[in-house]
Formats: structure tokens, sequence, C-alpha cells
């Protein structure tokens, strides 16, 4: 008895559909956008709030000015007074943390790959780390004058810290499994780093040039107080001293903007270099 072929067309698409759905869940989920409009809600909010609250006479101008006022300020600084300032500091926070990161990253990857190298260097780098940030200041002044070297250095001080810890930490805790069926392909040195040791080191790694980034803009602000004409630690410091609330909240909203700037760049970077990983965060 011969089939129908009418019958055997009308059930092809259900007996491709299996087939089908595998093929759709095998390919990549494509990322959503992560920046969102929600997000401005709550600045635009709190923004609003102090504009309404100072008009008001609720909350004192020369503490904490308007928004508006703000905004005034920074335009009278002329987009050329601002890109000085602004230029300057972003500069200093490129070369510090460039130093920083790159003794991290070489110190730590040898701290991570050697237990004899752990047991040396580590001690004294823990002890380093829990000196605060501005106890360096008049070391660096004694050492290095009051020229760029001392802010750089400082800079780099506070960026090396968790660079290193994220190095460090990412090279330790590679499971012990995937380093096994390195061994068992017969790996060698160089391969097993490359091809199994660095990728599931590279999340704690970029974390930690992530927080890294973060600390070394807030140390360019104490870095600027060491003599600084331009920068935007040095906007604080002539804010306060002239009593210009306008000027101190000015240049920080400047070091929110250009923080928020450069994380993003490196998150950016971060998915990019992870984009292999079938992690929670892509599904939500």
């Amino acid at each position: 008895m011969s089939a129908d072929p009418r019958s055997l067309h009308d059930l092809a698409p259900v007996m491709h559909a299996p087939a089908a759905a595998a093929r759709r869940e095998a390919r990549p989920r494509r990322e959503r956008p992560r920046f969102s409009p929600i997000g401005l809600l709550l600045p635009a909010a709190l923004l609003l709030s102090i504009e309404i609250a100072v008009r008001l006479g609720w909350i004192e101008s020369h503490l904490l000015p308007a928004p508006s006022e703000v905004l005034q300020t920074l335009i009278a600084f002329g987009w050329s007074g601002l890109l000085a300032h602004a230029g300057a500091s972003a500069l200093r926070v490129a070369i510090g943390f460039g130093l920083g990161a790159a003794s991290a990253l070489a110190i730590g990857s040898a701290v991570g790959l050697s237990r004899r190298t752990e047991a040396i260097v580590d001690p004294s780098i823990q002890g380093l780390r829990a000196i605060p940030s501005l106890a360096w200041v008049p070391v660096l002044l004694l050492w290095l004058g009051i020229d760029e070297a001392p802010k750089l250095v400082l800079i780099a001080i506070g960026a090396f810290f968790p660079v290193y810890m994220g190095v460090a930490s990412g090279f330790r805790d590679v499971d012990r499994k995937l380093v096994e069926v390195g061994r068992v392909y017969r790996f060698g040195r160089l391969t097993m780093l490359r091809r199994v040791l660095l990728p599931a080191a590279l999340p704690a790694i970029l974390t930690g040039l992530r927080n890294g980034l973060g600390l070394a803009w807030m140390f360019m602000v104490a870095a600027e107080l060491i003599a600084a004409s331009r920068g935007l630690g040095y906007l604080l410091t002539d804010g306060r001293e002239t009593g210009r609330a306008d000027i101190v909240f000015a240049a920080i909203l400047l070091l929110a903007g250009l923080g928020k700037a450069s994380d993003s760049a490196m998150r950016a970077l971060e998915r990019r270099l992870l984009h292999w990983r079938d992690s929670h965060d892509k599904q939500r």
C-alpha cells in the first residue's frame, strides 16, 4: 500500500520541527543592547528634586547648588577650559593606569602560576596593599618632587592592587579538571597557558582591570592635590578654597561622566573578549 504523497507533504513540517528547534537553540543568542533609558530615570529624578529643593529654599545654594547653576558654571568654563582640565586628568589616569596594570599583570601572573613565587612575593604585596593611599603622598613628594612623576606613580599604585588581585586569583582558581584535560592532551606549558589557563582566568583578570580603572580615577584626585595647576582635582581644590560650591560640583559631575565612560569602554571590551561564555546574564 503506497503512501499518499499529499499526506507526507502535510507531515513534513511536523517531522522537521524538532530539527528546526534544535537549530534555533544552537544559534548564539544576540545580546541585547546594554544601554537603556530607564537607567536615566533615577539621576534625572534626583537632579529635579535638588533643583526644586534649592529654588524653594529648603537647601542653601552655597552648600548644594542647583543643577542649573552647575550647568551654567560648566558653560562659563567654555569648551577649551573643560577640555584642558578633563583632558589633563584623563591623560594622567591613562598613563598611571597603564603603568600599574602592566606591572600587576606581570607580577600577578607570576604569583598565580608559581607557588614558590607566591610564597616569596605575595606577603609583601599584601602588606603594601594595606597602606592608605594618602600615606604615599609625602613619600612620593620626598622622592620625586612636585612634577608629574609623583602623580603618575600614585595613580599607578592605586591601579596596581586590584589588577594584581584579579590576575593572581584568576590563575590560582582555575578548575583543576580543566588542567587535567590539558595534561591528557599533552599540552606543553605555553599551550596550556594559552588554551586552558588564560581563558579560564580571563573573567577574573578583566574584573580586576575594571576595578583598577575605577581606583585609578579615585587616586587621580589625590594625586592632583600635589601642586597641580590643571585637572579636575585642581578644580575641586580651587572651588573649596574660593567657597564656590558650583565649581566643586561641576568637577564632581565631570569626574562621574569620565569615570562612567571609561568603565563602559572596559565593559564593552569585557563582553567582546568573553563572548564565548554561556552565562546566565545573556538570558536575562
